[in-house]
């Protein structure tokens, strides 16, 4: 399988591949427009700010590149919320392939960022949450999320709830790193790899 990930210039990828290549994929690590378009896989990964992401994401010239990409597609942490309409953080509008928009965690006294584990809930029938034990633990960092809403497949409580994971056709969000989050994480990226055409036409 021919799976990317995208160089977007603010993440940790090293984490992320290696975590792929436990599963025995052999991923490539690049921010060139063909190799994106033909991939048969394409994991977004980001750090830091959603403006930088989308700074970097255009001056690369690769925006349009994933808006138009037909396979699937997994964004993970700051690269889940660049899947959304728009980002409080730095008010940038964002890649506009899932209808959502992201905000500010609202959590009263709690720390931001919400950092460390916290377990998945109100799961839905979904491709990439087959086989999860109930309420499973995963790792979280960040201090913007997406409320819940129809396009949720996953909910997480931090003082508020907020969308865990999310999905847009053959695209999907997981606001947590699954690379980082054990077996619950394994298994997550191990259905993105098996994902099937039906499961990604809904």
């Amino acid at each position: 399988m021919n799976l990317v990930i995208i160089d977007t210039a603010c993440a940790n990828l090293t984490s992320v591949r290696f975590a792929i290549e436990r599963l025995g994929g052999t991923p490539q690590v690049t921010a060139d427009p063909e190799h994106i378009k033909n991939a048969d896989r394409v994991i977004l990964p980001g750090v830091g700010t959603a403006r930088a992401a989308m700074r970097n994401l255009e001056q690369l010239d690769l925006a349009p590149v994933i808006r138009e990409l037909q396979q699937p597609v997994l964004g993970i942490c700051l690269g889940m919320q660049l899947l959304t309409d728009w980002s409080a953080e730095g008010n940038v509008d964002c890649l506009g392939v899932i209808p959502a928009r992201t905000e500010r965690l609202q959590i009263a006294d709690l720390p931001l960022p919400h950092m460390g584990w916290n377990t998945l809930q109100d799961a839905a029938d979904n491709p990439l949450t087959r086989g999860l034990e109930r309420d499973p633990w995963c790792y979280f960092v960040h201090s913007f999320a997406v409320a819940p809403d129809g396009y949720s497949i996953a909910n997480t409580s931090y003082g508020q709830t907020f969308a865990a994971m999310i999905r847009n056709r053959n695209f999907f969000g997981a606001q947590f790193h699954p690379e980082r989050s054990g077996k619950t994480g394994a298994r997550i990226l191990k259905n993105f790899l098996e994902l099937t055409d039906a499961d990604t036409s809904a």
